[in-house]
């Protein structure tokens, strides 16, 4: 397929009915197909290949040969690209925010936070270049010198999701490219425009060379397991559900690649008693319901003390009862489509389940289609349903506590550590709840969705290891070459 170089490549229209491998757009010959479904409709958009092993092992084969040449490139050469990138997003803004709408549901407020982290994040990436440095270290031997170098991995395999799918594929994929290395990229079959394929003509038309960035949507059973497992990827940088990450994982520790894993949450919204109502419930709206709850790091359970219990929960059911659902490319939506049906009626069951068990369905529950209604839920305890377990949906389970060690006891009593949230007043009472949280990210009169480019973002326990962006992310994607020069004869004794 020849190269694809106009305005109207970027547009939901497209054709995007090919693989990218080395530079060239494969035609899909006789493989599988993977329907591209609108889900607020659930018209089909597009179709496009799905990946066979024998794709995702060409793929490896041409990031591997491109590799070599792109890192010897200056890091002023590899910078431009990136920038060229950053600026094409923003160039696109308006196509791009319409395939997000339409491909993965993303209302405006998401579209908003979606369009605009992606292009800073990939101007901070450009910088990466420049970021990766060593250093001389003082020798015990006379007459040597220690030089510490931090060189490109080689290939990074990239596994990215569904639920935020431009701006989780392309913090991987942009700092890897900054830093020397090449990619080979499986988004998520749902989103496999917006996640994989977008990204392969924005790095195209910003003169990327060739096979430094391929692309191969596929299932996750096979083309998801290669990329994976394949022997010539050194980093596989997965996002997703823990139970499907540690399979990535393992599939990657048996080739001796970093798995590099951002998994599921179990995120408390903690709110004590002194905390300033207003704000809290400010927070608890948008940490769950933005972009439907399917984000890893969106509130799962609202802890509030039992002395403003009620008054929480009167207030988050009003509020949520007011957030306008409907189709993504209405600009006044605020809640769109659960991505598929699957989801939706695993949401649904936590719902249902969390009820039967005793909790009071508030307000919502009912769904349309794909769309499920902003749900609140009172007397819930940890052990229910829609308490422990990542929902991943637009559902927030309140649940009572008595005091401070209490909170932090049901905060802790899950398998995740990825986000929390605390509000209080007195911002040491705050700052001493959430240090005794396990968990990689807390943040004090906030709420748990919060990423920037140069602070690390990352979990403890299930939630996966490894921690993306800043200096974190260099050292994932570079290793440490020690050399010695020996200047001056040295004396050995045996």
């Amino acid at each position: 397929m020849a190269q694809q170089d106009t305005a109207e490549d970027i547009s939901i229209d497209a054709s995007w009915n090919a693989l990218y491998i080395d530079g060239e757009w494969v035609d899909p010959g006789n493989r599988d197909k993977i329907d591209i479904q609108n889900p607020a409709t659930r018209e089909t958009v597009t179709t496009v290949p799905a990946a066979t092993v024998e794709d995702v092992d060409r793929a490896f084969e041409a990031a591997t040969r491109a590799q070599t040449e792109w890192a010897e490139t200056t890091p002023d050469e590899r910078a431009t690209v990136v920038r060229r990138t950053a600026d094409l997003i923003d160039e696109y803004e308006d196509e791009i925010r319409e395939i997000l709408a339409v491909e993965s549901g993303a209302a405006k407020p998401r579209q908003d936070i979606e369009h605009g982290g992606t292009v800073t994040f990939v101007h901070d990436a450009a910088s990466f270049a420049f970021r990766s440095s060593g250093g001389h270290n003082q020798s015990k031997i006379p007459g040597k010198e220690n030089i510490i170098q931090r060189e490109p991995v080689g290939v990074v395999g990239v596994i990215s999701p569904w639920n935020v799918p431009l701006k989780l594929s392309i913090r991987a994929v942009a700092p890897a490219i900054a830093l020397g290395n090449s990619v080979v990229l499986k988004p998520a079959c749902e989103t496999s425009i917006s996640g994989g394929l977008l990204l392969a003509k924005l790095f195209e038309l910003a003169g990327l060379p060739d096979g430094v960035l391929n692309v191969v949507p596929g299932d996750g059973s096979v083309a998801g397991d290669r990329v994976a497992s394949n022997p010539n990827g050194d980093v596989i940088a997965f996002t997703g559900s823990t139970p499907v990450g540690k399979q990535v994982g393992q599939n990657a520790i048996e080739h001796f690649a970093f798995p590099a894993l951002e998994l599921g949450g179990n995120n408390p919204h903690v709110v004590l008693e002194d905390a300033d109502l207003d704000h809290a419930i400010d927070g608890g709206v948008f940490g769950s319901f933005w972009n439907q709850g399917q984000v890893c790091i969106s509130i799962n359970r609202h802890l509030v003390h039992e002395s403003i219990y009620d008054e929480y929960v009167d207030r988050l059911a009003t509020r949520a009862a007011e957030l306008e659902i409907g189709d993504p490319l209405d600009d006044d939506v605020e809640i769109g489509p659960i991505i598929n049906e699957v989801q939706r009626d695993e949401i649904i069951d936590y719902i249902e389940n969390t009820v039967a068990e005793g909790a009071t369905l508030e307000v919502g529950g009912n769904t349309d289609g794909l769309f499920v209604e902003p749900t609140v839920l009172s007397g819930v305890t940890n052990d229910m349903s829609a308490a422990c377990n990542e929902h991943f949906g637009p559902v927030a389970p309140v649940i009572p506590f008595s005091n401070d060690e209490e909170a932090v006891e049901l905060a802790n009593a899950t398998e995740y550590g990825l986000a929390a949230s605390v509000h209080s007043t007195d911002r040491g009472r705050a700052r001493d709840v959430a240090d005794r949280i396990k968990a990689g990210m807390v943040h004090i009169n906030d709420q748990t969705v919060n990423v920037e480019p140069h602070v690390p973002f990352g979990g403890m326990k299930d939630s996966g290891m490894g921690r993306y962006n800043g200096k974190w992310l260099i050292d994932e994607l570079t290793q440490t070459k020690w050399t010695s020069i020996q200047r001056e004869p040295r004396e050995y004794l045996l």
